[in-house]
């Protein structure tokens, strides 16, 4: 009679208990970002309810001209709820950084992939990112005191405020984030990828520019789309450098008001609560959330257009 071993149970064990916590814990995790996200929602809904009970849809808008911050403030009569100028001027600073922005970090993601060796890039990684912690205040004050003297002189336009300055140096804010985004969706990318171009002749610029940046334009489009996010919720570069003078203008050179601006300049205490200001700001900070999820969401159909899988 042959000898049989002892038994083994091939059936799945009971997981641990610190299996079980770690996994409540990411749960709960996703699920916090769910309810503060409905939690936002619901806290707009009575005072937009509000404001729109006075103001129509139409005239918020695609009105041309903004004077809520203007005049008697306790009065829905007297002014103007157009928010387009505040949208105009958010949009115009964004292009700006955008053109900054975009070719410096691409420029630097490909140069840490594909250029730099180990130890550079261990050392130059971290010195750029370190732009992403300086206080946006600091930015605000180098635009309005360093960037528009010297645009001044080049442009030969006169004023303290512009659109140029804070759009320029908010590119420069957001350069850390394309890069490094950039430059993880870049290293990503096979090494047989690479080892294939080579073989068939091409150097290290056309493998980088035809074969790498296609392969990780996925990460790529990403990135900068968190840029474009990052530029639209920016506060303090555009109240500092772009002025509070609510205007439709598309001349770089000229003064106007972000619709973070406007919060910033009514939410620091001079607006009573339920005067219409009080209200206008739910309505601008909605438009605000609403064009941000706009962009994230056009964001994850060009990631999942363009993701290649290895």
């Amino acid at each position: 009679m042959l000898w049989q071993g002892p038994s083994v149970d091939l059936t799945q064990q009971r997981r641990r208990m610190g299996e079980r916590v770690i996994k409540a814990f990411l749960v709960g995790a996703a699920l916090l970002s769910v309810v503060v996200t409905v939690g936002i929602v619901v806290s707009l809904f009575a005072p937009l309810t509000e404001f729109f009970s006075h103001v129509g849809i139409g005239e918020f808008l695609f009105g041309t001209e903004w004077t809520v911050g203007f005049g008697n403030k306790a009065s829905w009569d007297d002014k103007s709820w157009g928010v387009l100028p505040l949208v105009t001027a958010t949009f115009v600073m964004t292009a700006i950084a955008l053109l900054v922005a975009v070719p410096l970090g691409l420029g630097a993601a490909a140069f840490l992939s594909e250029y730099a060796s180990p130890r550079a890039r261990k050392i130059l990684k971290p010195i750029l990112e370190i732009l992403a912690g300086i206080p946006t205040v600091a930015f605000g004050f180098i635009a309005l005191t360093v960037v528009t003297p010297l645009l001044g002189n080049i442009f030969q336009f006169n004023g303290i405020f512009n659109m140029l300055a804070p759009g320029i140096v908010m590119g420069f804010m957001i350069v850390p984030t394309v890069a490094s985004l950039s430059e993880d969706a870049m290293s990503a990318v096979p090494l047989a990828l690479r080892q294939g171009s080579y073989a068939l002749g091409a150097n290290r610029m056309k493998t980088t520019v035809r074969v790498v940046f296609p392969a990780a334009l996925s990460g790529i489009v990403a990135a900068i789309v968190l840029g474009i996010s990052r530029a639209v919720g920016e506060t303090m570069i555009v109240t500092i450098g772009a002025g509070l003078q609510p205007k439709m203008t598309l001349d770089p050179t000229q003064g106007a008001q972000a619709m973070t601006g406007f919060i910033a300049q009514i939410a620091s205490g001079d607006a009573p609560e339920g005067s219409p200001v009080y209200y206008s700001l739910f309505a601008v900070g909605s438009l605000l959330f609403l064009l941000t999820l706009l962009i994230n969401m056009i964001s994850i159909r060009l990631v999942r257009k363009y993701r290649q899988a290895y």
